[in-house]
Order: structure tokens, then C-alpha cells, then sequence
């Protein structure tokens, strides 16, 4: 017992510590930040934009395979970050509920009750001896017929709940206080003004200009509520647009 406070505490996924505190849980964050990528996600007026890092580890890997976005259902989608192998296991997991939801009572899904679902799932995880939590964290985009676009984020410990912006992963406190700042006013994001702002966001937090292949974004707007990933020359576009501003 000579490990300090937590000796012991964080063998066992169900057991408390004395300080009320479950370790394996609070790793599973700690893996999220560990993947090396910074994800941010911004509410506008009438679009929703997610945007993440795209790094290749390997010179010989096809990049155009390699993707951290993904698509749910054709209006609802999402970024992932973390650990690649448990992303794509939520991913699978919340295509099989948006299927069944449709099957069942024949519309589409709502975001908000894909993600609670998604939430209520995780959160066994952090309940049974023989599972563990999951490493990644989810950001999901959709425009709601009632709502427009709504911003939601589910993470390891099965807690989800609406954003109007929000960022996750390696920078995810730096990205986070200069959302605050920039959403204190409550400024009227039109759709290509969310997009920069979600690229100044990443690029400022990192100290580093990109270029259009190093940079995942997609979008839903209430015009194409349905979720597209954008190509590297609209990318392209707005890291100029971004570059003449400055």
C-alpha cells in the first residue's frame, strides 16, 4: 500500500475511492487527451460545424481512409476523439440504434435522444466489473426540426448534454476559454463565420497554421440539414478568407 492515496483504488473499475472518486473513469478522460488531437464544435444561427485535427502517423497510410468524422444517420454526425478502435465501436453502436429507433417508429432518430441513449450506454460501462469505460469522446451535430441546429457532447463517464460550442482532447481548456470569450457577446454566427471561427479556434490554441489536408470539418445547415464532410478545396476557401481577415 505504499502506492499513495489511490493505491488499490484504481485496479477496480467499480470500487470508490475514500476521496468518493472513481480512477478507471478518470483515466478513460486522460486517454481522450492523450490521442493528440484537439476537436472543437460550434453552434451557429442556422448551421452546426465540427472540426478536428488530421494527423497521419504513417507515411505509407492512404489518408483519404483515415477520418475521425462520421455520419449516423444522413442528418445526424459526428466527430470522435480518442482512442480510433472504441470510436468506431460507438459509432457501430450508435448506428444500430438510429436503425432500430427508425425501424421501430418509422422517423428519423432525434439527436438528443440518440445521444442520451448513447450516454445511458457509456454509463454502464463505468458500472460493471467485467466492461471498462471507453476512451473517446463523442461531438454530435444535427439540425432538429423544432430546434435547428443543436450541439451535443457525450463523454466516457456516460454524462452528455447540449453545447452551444465546446472543444475536447489534447488543448481542450485553452480551446474551451477562448470559445467563452469569443460567445460572450452572443455574436450572430452566420454559417461561413462559424466555420472560420472554429478554424481560428483550433489554429490559436495550437500556435500553428494549417493546411487544408490537415484539417477535418463538417457541416449541417438548415438549408442542407443533411451532415457533409467538406472537401479540401472549401477548406481551402476558408483558411484564405481567414488569412485576408487578419
Amino acid at each position: 500500500m505504499s502506492r499513495g492515496s489511490n493505491a488499490g483504488f484504481d485496479r477496480h473499475i467499480t470500487i470508490f475511492s475514500p476521496e468518493g472518486r472513481l480512477y478507471q473513469v478518470e483515466y478513460a478522460f486522460k486517454a481522450v487527451a492523450q490521442s493528440g488531437l484537439t476537436s472543437v464544435a460550434i453552434r451557429g444561427t442556422d448551421s452546426a460545424v465540427v472540426i478536428t485535427q488530421k494527423k497521419v502517423p504513417d507515411k505509407l497510410i492512404d489518408s483519404s481512409t483515415m477520418t475521425n468524422m462520421f455520419k449516423l444517420t444522413p442528418r445526424i454526425g459526428c466527430v470522435m476523439t480518442g482512442h480510433n478502435a472504441d470510436s468506431r465501436s460507438q459509432v457501430h453502436r450508435a448506428r444500430l440504434e438510429a436503425g432500430e429507433w427508425k425501424y421501430k417508429f418509422g422517423y428519423d432518430i432525434p439527436a438528443d435522444v440518440l445521444c442520451r441513449r448513447l450516454a445511458d450506454i457509456s454509463q454502464v460501462y463505468t458500472q460493471n466489473a467485467e466492461m471498462r469505460p471507453l476512451g473517446c469522446c463523442m461531438i454530435m451535430v444535427a439540425i432538429d426540426p423544432q430546434q435547428g441546429p443543436v450541439l451535443y457532447k457525450c463523454d466516457p463517464a456516460g454524462y452528455y448534454c447540449g453545447f452551444r460550442a465546446t472543444a475536447v482532447g489534447a488543448k481542450q481548456i485553452e480551446a474551451n476559454s477562448y470559445l467563452e470569450k469569443k460567445l460572450k457577446k452572443k455574436p450572430d454566427l452566420s454559417h461561413d463565420r462559424t466555420i472560420q471561427m472554429a478554424i481560428s479556434c483550433l489554429s490559436t490554441v495550437l500556435s500553428m497554421d494549417f493546411k487544408a489536408s490537415e484539417l477535418e470539418v463538417a457541416v449541417v445547415t438548415k438549408e442542407q440539414p443533411k451532415f457533409r464532410i467538406l472537401s479540401d478545396a472549401e477548406i481551402e476557401e476558408h483558411l484564405i478568407a481567414i488569412a485576408e481577415r487578419e
